[in-house]
C-alpha cells in the first residue's frame, strides 16, 4: 500500500512539473545546440591538418547568428592566432564578388548586353572560331575555352594574358559544354575595363565595395593590411621571390603574373565585408542607402542560365547545382547559390530563408596539402540542420524547382 501511495505521489509530481524546455533558439531562428556543431567540425579538421584555421560567419537577413575564429592565421614562420578580422585570399570568389557584379552593373546600364559577342569588345577575339562566344557564355562557363592559359613558359603581364586568350582555340562550340574556365573570367574583367574606362580593381572598388562599406576588400591590398592577411604557401615561379611565403600577394599563378588584378582571382577580403555583400544580394541589390543592382538584375544573375540539357546548372557567375556544388552541403534548398575559392573559401546564400554562410580559410598554408571540400559541405549542412521556422515558402519553392528539369542529378565532390 505504501509503495502504491509513493508511486501516486511521483506521478502527481511529474504531472504538475513544467514540460522540458524546448531547445534554445536564437533570435535568428536557429537552434543554438545544432549550430554549435560547427565548432566540432572545424576543430576536427584542424586536428587532421586539413587547414590551420578558419573564420565562419552565419547570417540570416541583417542579423549575424554565428561568428567565430578557429585555430591559427599563420603557422610559418611564426604562429599567429586566427582573428575575426583576418583577411583572406578569396581566389575564385573574385569571379562573383567583383567580376560578375561589375558585369551586371554594366548590363543594367545598357552598356553590355548578355548576348553581345565578346569580339565586340575585344577586337581579334573572333579568330579561330570564337566569333560566336558571347558574354553569356563567359558568365556560365559554356564558351568552349579550356580552363586556363599555358604557364609553361615564364610570361608576365596583364596585356600578355589577354593577348594569349585572344589566340586561344576553343575545344567545343559555345553553349555545348560546361567547362570551368579562368580564361572566361579574366576576359570578363577586360570587358569591364574596356567598357567602363577603368580597371576592374577601380571599378569594383568605386561601384561595389566603397558604397557597401567593404573597406578592407581589395586587389593588391596595401602593406598596412599585411599583418591581418592569412598567408597561403611558399611562392614558386614568376611574380615573387622563390621560397617566400605568399602574404598579400595572390596565390593564383595566372593572376599573379597579370599583376594581381584579374577577373578570376586576386581579391582579398574578410568575413565582415563579405557579410555586407551577402546582405546586399538578399536585399535585392541594396544595403542601406547604397544601391548596387536592382532586384531584377540580382534575380537574373542568380537564376539558372545554362542550357537545360547540361547536367551542370549555373547562374551568371554563381553556382547552383554543378559538379562544384558539393560544398553547399545536403540540405540547403534548391535555389540557393554560391561559389568557392581554391584557397579554401566559400559563400552560400539562400534567398527565401535569408540565410548565408561565409567560410574563410587558408587551407594551402603552409605546405599546400590541406583540403576543406568535405568541411565546407559539413558546415553548410550543419547550418541548414540548425535552421527552424523556415516558413511555407521553402517547401513551395522546392516543389516548383522539382518541376524544372535541370538535368543535374547529383553533386559529386570536386574541390575548387
Amino acid at each position: 500500500m505504501r509503495s502504491i501511495t509513493l508511486l501516486a505521489a511521483i506521478v502527481a509530481a511529474l504531472a504538475a512539473a513544467p514540460p522540458p524546455a524546448p531547445p534554445r533558439r536564437e533570435a535568428t531562428g536557429f537552434e543554438a545546440a545544432r549550430l554549435g556543431r560547427i565548432d566540432v567540425l572545424v576543430d576536427e579538421a584542424i586536428r587532421a591538418k586539413q587547414l590551420p584555421g578558419a573564420v565562419v560567419l552565419v547570417g540570416r537577413g541583417d542579423n549575424v547568428a554565428y561568428l567565430k575564429a578557429y585555430g591559427n592565421r599563420a603557422e610559418v614562420p611564426a604562429v599567429e592566432p586566427m582573428t575575426l578580422d583576418t583577411l583572406f585570399d578569396l581566389a575564385s570568389l573574385t569571379k562573383v564578388v567583383a567580376t560578375t557584379t561589375s558585369v551586371m552593373i554594366l548590363v543594367e546600364e545598357g552598356r553590355i548586353r548578355l548576348n553581345d559577342a565578346v569580339a565586340a569588345f575585344i577586337p581579334g577575339f573572333e579568330r579561330y572560331g570564337k566569333g560566336g562566344i558571347t558574354i553569356r557564355h563567359l558568365l556560365t562557363h559554356t564558351s568552349g575555352l579550356r580552363g586556363d592559359i599555358d604557364l609553361a613558359d615564364p610570361w608576365t603581364g596583364y596585356a600578355t594574358a589577354i593577348a594569349r586568350a585572344v589566340e586561344e582555340v576553343p575545344n567545343s562550340p559555345p553553349g555545348e559544354r560546361f567547362v570551368y574556365s579562368d580564361i572566361n573570367f579574366f576576359l570578363l574583367g577586360e570587358v569591364v575595363a574596356r567598357v567602363s574606362g577603368m580597371g576592374l580593381d577601380r571599378f569594383s572598388r568605386e561601384r561595389v565595395f566603397a558604397p557597401l562599406g567593404m573597406n578592407d576588400t581589395a586587389f593588391n591590398p596595401p602593406a598596412s593590411l599585411r599583418p591581418r592577411i592569412a598567408p597561403t604557401e611558399a611562392c614558386a615561379g614568376p611574380g615573387c621571390p622563390p621560397g617566400e611565403m605568399l602574404r598579400g600577394v595572390v596565390h593564383d599563378p595566372t593572376a599573379r603574373r597579370m599583376g594581381g588584378v584579374a577577373g578570376h582571382a586576386g581579391l582579398f577580403s574578410d568575413a565582415a565585408d563579405l557579410s555586407r555583400f551577402c546582405r546586399m544580394l538578399l536585399h535585392g541589390g541594396s544595403l542601406g542607402s547604397a544601391r548596387i543592382l536592382g532586384p531584377l538584375a540580382v534575380a537574373r544573375m542568380t537564376s539558372p542560365a545554362t542550357p537545360p540539357e547540361l547536367r551542370d546548372v549555373r547562374a551568371f557567375g554563381w553556382d547552383l547545382d554543378s559538379r562544384f556544388a558539393s560544398n553547399s552541403g545536403d540540405l540547403l534548398p534548391v535555389g540557393s547559390f554560391g561559389h568557392t575559392g581554391f584557397t579554401g573559401t566559400s559563400i552560400w546564400i539562400d534567398p527565401l530563408t535569408g540565410v548565408y554562410v561565409v567560410f574563410l580559410s587558408s587551407r594551402l598554408h603552409p605546405d599546400g596539402k590541406g583540403d576543406v571540400t568535405p568541411l565546407r559541405a559539413r558546415v553548410a549542412t550543419a547550418v541548414a540542420a540548425a535552421l527552424v521556422d523556415v516558413g511555407p515558402r521553402v517547401a513551395a519553392r522546392e516543389a516548383g524547382f522539382a518541376r524544372h528539369d535541370f538535368g543535374a542529378a547529383s553533386r559529386p565532390a570536386a574541390p575548387h
